[in-house]
């Protein structure tokens, strides 16, 4: 009888194979042939799964994002009931500073293919935008959620704040990965501006259904 192939779980071992790669010696250094050796496989069966290396890299930034939503998802299952909607972007922007091996790699591939995109036309093709415009939403969302709360002023403009968050989450994250500054020290200024943010925390009530929802995405 023929050996069963799990085909999602192969996809999984190759893009994780090109991360390693892209973390040893940079995102721009990847080729096909590099990514079948580290995943131990030959490169027509990696070209079976990926035709281009721009399918095989987005794939891996996809992968890295849906890894980076279930370590947040764990993250907010830690916390109290009902969750804030301060604690829930609390905890988004903790794990969007490269502070361990998953974190750093996924920042530097996130980071590096956004510079190679601006230049390789089959890059720019692949929906690059899509996960971060969905993020934005959710945080947009929950700002909202502040606001109606009492948590938040309502004169500001919650969607502007969202892009806010997720710009200066970036923008740190990638200060930390060339070592301009520590975690810790990047945390604070974040912290620092979710306390200008937030007017009232004890009015602040997000509550389990928005929780729930983000664990399950």
């Amino acid at each position: 009888m023929p050996k069963r192939v799990d085909h999602a779980q192969r996809r999984a071992h190759i893009t994780d194979a090109l991360v390693r790669v892209a973390a040893a010696q940079g995102l721009h250094a990847v080729t096909m042939r590099a990514v079948a050796g580290e995943a131990g496989m030959s490169l027509n069966l990696v070209q079976y799964y990926f035709e281009t290396k721009a399918q095989l890299m987005h794939a891996a930034l996809e992968r890295l994002e849906q890894q980076s939503h279930e370590r947040w998802a764990h993250r907010l299952d830690r916390l109290p009931r009902p969750v804030t909607a301060r604690a829930f972007i609390d905890t988004f922007l903790a794990e969007a500073l490269p502070t361990d091996t998953a974190s750093r790699g996924f920042h530097l591939v996130w980071t590096s293919y956004a510079v190679l995109a601006m230049t390789d036309p089959e890059l720019a093709a692949q929906p690059f935008v899509a996960g971060p415009d969905r993020l934005e939403a959710q945080l947009a969302e929950v700002l909202e959620q502040a606001q109606r709360d009492g948590a938040m002023d309502t004169e500001r403009d919650a969607p502007r704040e969202a892009a806010h968050l997720l710009s200066l989450s970036h923008g740190l994250g990638t200060s930390v990965l060339v070592g301009q500054r520590t975690a810790p020290a990047a945390l604070d200024i974040l912290h620092d501006h979710l306390d200008r943010l937030f007017t009232d925390p004890s009015r602040d009530r997000l509550g389990r259904k928005a929780a729930t929802k983000r664990s399950r995405s």
